[in-house]
């Protein structure tokens, strides 16, 4: 069966074997903290696949035994692939009533023989995990500032936001990282929010992906050149020409209503940065509609490529990079 994340709440006592798959890593876990960790006391057990198939035989036996202290037991299988399926389908037959599996996969195709599986059986559940937008990111931030009873600007806000570049995950921990600052404080301001904060967001990355999409091809070269970037760098840089890119769809549907470039911007939720507004202005005037669905769906085929390709992943960036920043792309 397919669920919703807003599902997962209403079924958890229901189904004993989920699939989580999809980029959203700190909205999984999440779920797994806030959801289904307490329920079980405890007796939780953790496995990487590699784990499992360097010893099938003991993951068996522990899955199996059951000890006087074990009423129930959550077994969380981490980086999921098609290699698994086999063994799902031995537990399922097993009809295990006292032990609940979550699978844990990054993004899985349409094409996955797993992702398939769980879709069509009836006893089993798939959710999908996507990115989170910034208006989410924007929620669990004022959330949390709210709950604490803690003053902060839309200014700090949107920066802690920006920075977080869509990922759920290092938002959370910054957030923390903040409350421990904060202790008794009841206010925050945005330079310290600066000096805290130490999220994925580089400013290099940033200046990086708004040239690109500006089309601005020698101030985009210049900064490949003058940076050193990592394979860990490919995969933030290709996540926020993703979020770039759906900020930049936003923005043409808006424009496409108004047909007044200065409002479109000037409107735009959450708050577009004054430095930030002329190259923005400059993107929307390079992307149609149309252009701009066609590139997300590029941003998304290249993600999965570089992941599958680690070794060539700045090799398959650099070229996404250098052909999506000519003017006549």
């Amino acid at each position: 069966m397919i669920f919703k994340t807003q599902d997962i709440e209403n079924y958890k006592n229901e189904n004993k074997i989920f699939l989580f798959h999809g980029v959203n890593e700190g909205f999984k876990e999440e779920i797994l903290k806030k959801t289904f960790i307490p329920m079980f006391q405890g007796n939780v057990f953790k496995y990487f696949e590699k784990e499992i198939f360097e010893n099938i035989e003991n993951f068996y036996n522990n899955i199996l035994s059951k000890s006087f202290f074990e009423e129930n037991k959550l077994i969380i299988i981490k980086d999921a692939s098609d290699k698994i399926k086999n063994e799902i389908e031995t537990l399922k037959e097993k009809k295990l009533e006292d032990i609940k599996i979550i699978l844990i996969s990054n993004i899985l195709d349409k094409r996955s023989k797993l992702r398939n599986y769980f879709e069509k059986e009836k006893d089993l559940v798939s959710v999908a995990f996507y990115s989170d937008n910034n208006q989410t990111l924007s929620s669990i931030t004022k959330s949390f500032f709210l709950k604490k009873n803690i003053s902060i600007s839309q200014e700090s806000i949107n920066l802690i936001v920006n920075r977080a570049s869509g990922e759920r995950k290092s938002l959370v921990n910054e957030l923390e990282k903040i409350e421990n600052y904060l202790k008794d404080k009841k206010k925050i301001t945005t330079k310290e929010i600066y000096s805290l904060t130490n999220l994925s967001e580089n400013y290099s990355i940033n200046e990086l992906v708004d040239n690109c999409l500006a089309k601005n091809k020698q101030k985009t070269i210049y900064i490949l050149n003058e940076n050193n970037f990592s394979f860990e760098d490919a995969i933030i840089i290709i996540k926020t020409f993703l979020i770039k890119s759906k900020r930049l769809l936003k923005l043409n549907q808006d424009f496409h209503l108004s047909k007044n470039l200065d409002n479109t911007v000037a409107n735009f939720k959450p708050p577009i940065f004054c430095k930030d507004k002329d190259v923005i202005k400059q993107q929307i005037k390079n992307w149609s509609l149309n252009k701009t669905y066609e590139l997300i769906n590029e941003i998304n085929k290249i993600e999965l490529n570089i992941k599958k390709n680690s070794n060539n992943s700045l090799n398959i960036l650099f070229d996404f990079i250098l052909n999506t920043s000519k003017i006549n792309n």
